[in-house]
């Protein structure tokens, strides 16, 4: 009997979202330069007004005048639509989880327009978490053009974000890496095709507005020995113990604003808008994200007390105009940080006669990842962004060292991703505004043989109508995530509505595995 030949049907799904990929990260190629080219444009004009300003001194009051209109206008468009405030990323990550749900074309617009205003005008902010944002939107956009819902949807709003990202720094990979290590959480092969078309689509724009020469190319004149390896490993430690205190310092900064600006939320971008006006007068070159200092750095490496100074001057300011609430990342301060922190450690140890001089720019370069992959706690995206960005593959050893041993200090000390810490603020926010009425406080003791015990957040099943606000664990009150792991010893709070108080603590000892007294 003849066997009947079998042919394989061929599945044209993956074809399918790579092409809509592609066209989501075109898209968001020209959204993104156009961005780009904005900012830097109204950059340079406020540049060029800083630096009149010692001539003329009547102008200051222009700038006064100018910087808080600036700043009511920002307010005015922020207001309607909140989840444009910041840098974008955690909102983009909540969409993807599920937990936010934003209207694209006001994000595309309202984003556009206040992070061109705020950033261009010098604060330290960056453009990468905006464009993460922007590119979000036009994939949300496509999706809703193609009635597409679900998965599909999913992965156009992950294009758009790799895309953004992409088009942000021109670094495809170090794009679609982020989208799956931070934003999406998962290797699914439909996202990161599609990513890495939207990545490659975007890049391939952008570098036909702003060339094929890297973001950050600095130029170095030899690979780090091995033999020079364990200062990779004292940098890595205080990289991380630096990046911690970076999370916790930004977390806290919302409520320092509440506590002492009595002024509206959306109108806090006025304090920043008005404090960058003597640093753009004194020090206009340090205006911006700071990818100008990094560059300066890589012709010249100053003096150690002007590194000193450049880094408590961008880790206040930064901290300052982040925590305002302004349209504005992260992403380019952080790296700013980093380098510095590089320079600092390695002219220290050059003048103890630990290390020769030509190498601090090797360290530079190198802590920019480290300091990225302890506060994001994303490695992988942090050695690869560095390569991209650097335009060199000299530095993977070592860039793999720094940024492993700084995560496992965060890790250590725990700090989580910023950016899903920043996330668990918004949903806390939400889940307040959902319980109506009366709140009430309760406390669950975690005992060792608890079911509880050892568990992440992620894992158990609230009950509704509650809200896990805080675990106290010894003399420390931690703000929990989804990664956060219950141990026995802790004590759970959770905010429920006071008609609620009963059952919801009658439910959580039963998931603990303790019969409550009735």
């Amino acid at each position: 009997m003849k066997q009947a030949k079998t042919k394989s049907a061929f599945d044209a799904t993956r074809l399918l979202f790579i092409l809509k990929g592609l066209v989501v990260g075109i898209l968001t190629g020209f959204v993104v330069s156009l961005f780009r080219i904005l900012i830097e444009g109204s950059l340079h004009l406020w540049t060029k007004l800083y630096q009149f300003i010692p001539g003329h001194p009547l102008i200051v009051f222009a700038a006064i005048l100018l910087s808080s209109l600036l700043a009511i206008i920002i307010g005015l468009i922020v207001r309607p639509q909140p989840n444009i405030m910041g840098s974008g990323i955690p909102q983009v990550e909540g969409q993807l989880a599920g937990d936010l749900e934003m209207d694209w074309r006001h994000v595309l617009w309202r984003k556009f327009v206040t992070g061109v205003l705020g950033i261009g005008a010098g604060l330290f902010l960056g453009r990468e978490g905006p464009s993460i944002q922007l590119g979000a939107a036009v994939g949300q956009g496509m999706a809703q053009g193609l009635k597409d819902n679900g998965i599909s949807r999913r992965v156009l709003i992950a294009s758009g974000s790799a895309a953004g990202l992409s088009a942000a720094f021109n670094a495809p990979i170090a794009g679609t890496l982020f989208v799956l290590e931070e934003i999406y959480h998962n290797f699914s092969p439909l996202v990161w095709m599609a990513s890495l078309a939207g990545a490659i689509g975007s890049d391939f724009v952008s570098s036909n507005f702003f060339g094929l020469v890297p973001v950050l190319h600095i130029s170095y004149s030899r690979s780090f020995p091995l033999y020079l390896y364990w200062h990779l490993i004292l940098l890595g430690i205080v990289l991380g113990l630096f990046g911690y205190f970076y999370q916790r310092v930004l977390l806290v900064m919302p409520q320092w604003y509440a506590r002492f600006i009595r002024l509206p939320r959306c109108f806090h971008g006025l304090i920043p808008f008005l404090l960058v006006i003597p640093i753009g007068i004194f020090w206009p070159h340090t205006l911006g994200g700071g990818n100008a200092t990094i560059l300066e750095m890589g012709h010249f490496i100053p003096g150690l007390m002007i590194l000193l100074g450049l880094f408590v001057l961008r880790f206040i300011f930064s901290m300052i105009s982040y925590g305002s609430g302004l349209p504005g990342g992260i992403f380019l301060p952080i790296l700013s940080l980093g380098a510095l922190l590089g320079a600092i450690y390695g002219t220290i140890m050059s003048r103890l006669g630990l290390l020769p001089d030509i190498y601090i720019m090797n360290l530079m370069i190198i802590s920019m990842a480290g300091y990225f992959a302890g506060i994001g706690k994303a490695p992988f995206t942090a050695i690869i962004l560095i390569t991209e960005m650097v335009g060199s593959l000299q530095h993977l050893m070592p860039l793999a060292v720094v940024s492993l041993v700084a995560y496992l200090v965060v890790d250590m000390l725990g700090g989580a991703p910023i950016y899903a810490s920043l996330l668990t603020r918004l949903n806390l926010g939400k889940k307040l505004n959902e319980l109506s009425g009366k709140n009430d406080r309760i406390e669950i003791p975690v005992f060792l043989e608890s079911s509880l015990n050892e568990r992440q957040v992620r894992d158990v099943s609230w009950p509704s109508h509650s809200l896990l606000i805080a675990i106290r664990r010894g003399d420390h009150e931690l703000i929990p995530h989804g990664d956060t792991v219950i141990r026995s010893g802790d004590t759970l709070v959770l905010l429920t509505s006071c008609n609620e108080v009963s059952t919801v603590r009658r439910r959580v000892l039963e998931m603990s595995g303790v019969k409550p007294d009735l």
